[in-house]
């Protein structure tokens, strides 16, 4: 939602209206990098850059959740028909207006973010921002080695071309970083190479990884420190 400049400097950096106002007209303060100087501009501190000195400014009473998702659950915020991972959810959480952030199919598994956070939701997964996202994948056979150059080269899926991807190939599984998240992509660069998928599962997505003790369909709150890191991305 737009709000004028001055009002969203005001709550969100601790300063009265008119001390906002004074640092907007002395140049301080930018908004998707061009530097503003009229208070009364109208800006969407959700979904566009604001910043302070330099600084990003970000609404500390945002809500970042972390979530193992599990297999046959939604990605989604509502669904008529299947359950979705907001179902999952405590009310106290569901009622804050919660988005997905990275969508994993609905038989995939893993780290799954979600928040209130419009901004940081935008930039995570803007086309521009090139998150890396790590996955674990088994297929119904292992890559050759030659594969691993085939995903580094990029990968003609017909409708778009992938950019470089990491395959790391193990024992018995593989390692997948990519810095895009077409719809079913992972899947479809194995089908490239002559495998199909059999499980999926996210392990990290840019900054933030999933604790080995969070348990498919458990879920918590990020720490502060892990916030920041995401932030700063």
């Amino acid at each position: 939602m737009k709000e004028r400049l001055d009002k969203i400097i005001s709550s969100r950096c601790l300063l009265t209206r008119t001390e906002a106002a004074k640092v907007i007209r002395r140049g301080r303060v930018s908004i998707d990098g061009q530097v503003c100087t009229k208070p009364e501009t109208k800006a969407d501190a959700d979904v566009q850059s604001v910043t302070f000195d330099g600084e990003a400014i970000r609404n500390t009473s945002y809500l970042y959740i972390m979530m193992n998702k599990p297999a046959g659950v939604l990605s989604a915020t509502e669904d008529k028909n299947c359950e979705t991972v907001i179902d999952l959810l405590p009310e106290e959480y569901t009622r804050r207006g919660l988005g997905v952030v990275g969508r994993l199919d609905k038989d995939a598994t893993g780290l799954l973010l979600l928040t209130d956070d419009g901004q940081l939701n935008h930039r995570l997964t803007s086309p521009k921002s090139h998150a890396p996202k790590l996955y674990h994948v088994v297929a119904d056979g292992m890559p050759k080695p030659a594969d691993v150059d085939t995903f580094a080269l990029g990968m003609d899926l017909g409708d778009f071309v992938t950019k470089s991807a990491r395959l790391t190939i193990c024992d018995g599984y593989s390692l997948v970083e990519i810095s895009e998240g077409k719809f079913h992509q992972v899947k479809r660069m194995f089908n490239k190479i002559g495998l199909n998928v059999v499980s999926l599962k996210r392990l990290k997505i840019a900054s933030l990884s999933l604790p080995p003790d969070l348990a498919e369909g458990e879920y918590r709150l990020l720490t502060d420190k892990e916030v920041e890191k995401l932030c700063a991305f």
